[in-house]
């Protein structure tokens, strides 16, 4: 009996030392102490994260691209590819709707603003200059559909532009499938082999995460220092707290409605939550978690139809951030807001928060180009507070977002019926006997 235990002792003793997630979590842990001991050479860290993210964005473009051709062409008619995308356009709205109005509701409850008393006169206009200059077309339909076109056919996977992959892919997908007729599974087939091969570059290029994580921690706290998380720290609290609300309260309701359980959820994509946390770029998390949720029996076509739109016009806890950062601005510098006023701003956000996509400082663009909108009830030079303690907050917005999508998926599959039930059921209890070629 005694040897069973030392040998079980041993196997999982292996089996956490060969987890990707395990070392994230060292690496995370040992970025943080390094920032907080050697400031000065751990922002010098931050090729190492660049670096990463950028090779992740010239994969993730072919992958979406590959994975969305494939998945629709996979399909057997077109009216199945409306109907996904009818459908999950109607979740997008809907759900993004909940996610603004927790953060308004949140933000008035917790009040993480009230006593700063902060005045406009003492901050630097300059630091929030670009983002000021850049919000002016934001929301507007003309910008969304200009962001939209690729100006070439190379740019966008270069440069990591999702919107304009997805639109290129749909694109050619929709002509495969009008007009491929008997030729469809011959040019289906080469793609299929084209897309598992860049999956197996990623999967090489995960096991690279825990260097990443520590380079991306190091560089924040050493940046930024801890001081500005504690100066912070209510905010940072309710930032946590809407977020986590939003998963386990919004998303768990929805996912019980089809009798799945919010926290074996979680369970079966801790590993890309972990990863998307300690490199704060959903990128880095995309591409494997669509490749689990088809694994769990989600359709190609609906993983490769969804999630890529969902990162793009789905941003759930991005939209959660924009609208309890403008109530914290309100509090903060003392300007009080009506009950209609908190109402025009969610019904803003419900189109700004569209209008940034892919866009660098998206969030200060948007926020900036919304309070624009109010009317200057609040000044837009008041977003330079949020400049120090934007990039703690980043990291809650990427795992919220990962978490949105991901439910999104699941959804719209059960919705439309692309998704086989039993198969995924059984993946929620069994997530370390589920296929999984990019995490291990």
């Amino acid at each position: 009996m005694e040897q069973i235990k030392v040998a079980a002792k041993k196997n999982w003793l292996l089996s956490t030392l060969k987890s990707l997630a395990f070392w994230v979590v060292i690496s995370i842990i040992g970025g943080i102490i390094f920032g907080m001991i050697n400031p000065k050479l751990a922002v010098e860290s931050k090729p190492g994260i660049d670096w990463f993210i950028q090779v992740l964005k010239w994969l993730v473009g072919p992958i979406i691209f590959l994975t969305i051709i494939t998945g629709i062409v996979g399909l057997k008619s077109l009216k199945e590819v409306g109907s996904i995308g009818f459908k999950a356009f109607i979740y997008f709205e809907i759900v993004s709707t909940f996610a603004l109005a927790i953060g308004v509701l949140f933000g008035n409850w917790f009040a993480p603003g009230v006593g700063m008393n902060l005045s406009v006169d003492s901050l630097d206009a300059q630091s929030v200059e670009k983002y000021t200059n850049a919000s002016q077309d934001v929301g507007s339909v003309w910008a969304i559909l200009k962001g939209a076109i690729p100006t070439d056919p190379i740019t966008p996977f270069l440069n990591g532009q999702t919107l304009q992959v997805l639109v290129m892919a749909l694109t050619l997908a929709i002509l495969i499938s009008a007009f491929g007729g008997e030729k469809k599974e011959k040019i289906l087939r080469p793609l299929e082999i084209a897309q598992e091969f860049f999956f197996k570059i990623l999967t090489i290029l995960m096991w690279l995460s825990p260097i990443a994580s520590f380079c991306a921690m190091s560089f924040l706290i050493g940046k930024f220092g801890v001081a500005s998380l504690i100066n912070m720290a209510h905010l940072l609290g309710v930032m946590l707290i809407s977020v986590l609300a939003f998963i386990f309260g919004i998303l768990g309701i929805i996912l019980w409605f089809y009798k799945i359980n919010i926290f074996k959820f979680m369970r079966f994509i801790y590993k890309e939550v972990l990863i998307v946390f300690a490199t704060s770029s959903s990128e880095s998390a995309l591409a494997p978690l669509m490749k689990r949720l088809e694994s769990a029996g989600v359709s190609r076509g609906t993983t490769g139809l969804v999630i890529p739109t969902g990162y793009s016009f789905n941003l759930d806890s991005t939209n959660i951030y924009l609208s309890l950062a403008i109530i914290f601005i309100s509090q903060a510098f003392n300007i009080p807001l009506t009950l209609g006023e908190q109402l025009s701003i969610i019904l803003i956000l419900m189109v700004t928060s569209k209008g940034a996509v892919g866009v660098t400082g998206s969030g200060f663009i948007v926020l900036a180009g919304t309070l624009s909108a109010l009317g200057g009830i609040i000044p837009v030079v008041t977003v330079a507070i949020l400049l120090g303690v934007d990039k703690f907050m980043s990291e809650m917005r990427a795992v919220g977002n990962l978490c949105g999508n991901a439910v999104a998926a699941v959804v719209v599959g059960a919705w439309d019926k692309q998704i086989d039930m039993e198969r995924f059921r059984y993946a929620l209890d069994n997530p370390d006997k589920v296929r999984d070629e990019i995490l291990g």
